[in-house]
């Protein structure tokens, strides 16, 4: 992690504690969530993210981490083709290109939407699962579909690649997209640390 990443962090944490120094359950569950982003690629949107739905990470453990990363993905990535698909019919005339490229990114966004729809399914089967062959199937389905949807939201960028696609629009998109492929990004690393800690339990 890059020098100033750790020093951001550490006021973060810092602020944080601060914050929940009357409830000391919250402050180890920050801690918790400090520790375990610091295994994703952006650590800070990771911790900024988690610790606004700390509620719903109940039992301080990997799995309840992955699912919520999996659920606060969902939710975005829904969000931001909700706004794609809207522009289509706020702003009328585009130029021919710009409007296939939009089609394009509502398609994959959406097959974005299901994937991730169906991970946080499969992670909730996943963590009740006994048998470890059991275990290790489902964690990979999740894991690869995350992966296909973290896919699906660099596609919709693709898109609006070249000098032709500046502009507004191609900002507007891309701005909401890459905050969504990060969250989708640090979600697929909190699955892969879940899946590798529980795999090393497994005889």
């Amino acid at each position: 992690m890059e020098p100033k990443n750790t020093i951001f962090l550490v006021l973060l944490l810092s602020t944080i504690l601060q914050s929940s120094s009357a409830t000391p359950n919250r402050s180890e569950l920050d801690r918790f969530i400090v520790t375990s982003c610091q295994t994703t690629r952006y650590p800070l949107l990771c911790v900024h993210t988690l610790s606004a739905y700390a509620t719903m990470i109940r039992h301080k453990n990997d799995q309840d981490l992955a699912q919520t990363a999996l659920t606060i993905s969902l939710s975005r990535a829904r969000s931001v083709a909700i706004f794609v698909a809207k522009l289509t019919k706020e702003t009328p005339s585009f130029k021919r290109r710009e409007y296939l490229a939009i089609k394009d990114c509502i398609e994959v966004l959406g097959n974005s939407v299901d994937r991730l729809g169906q991970s946080v399914k499969e992670l909730g089967r996943a963590g009740h699962a006994v048998a470890g062959e059991d275990f290790m199937w489902k964690m990979s389905n999740v894991q690869t579909w995350v992966s296909a949807a973290l896919t699906d939201e660099t596609t919709c960028l693709d898109g609006f690649s070249g000098r032709a696609m500046e502009g507004k629009v191609k900002k507007l998109i891309r701005l909401k997209v890459v905050h969504v492929a990060q969250v989708t990004s640090n979600a697929l690393a909190l699955v892969n640390h879940f899946a590798e800690k529980r795999s090393a339990k497994i005889p």
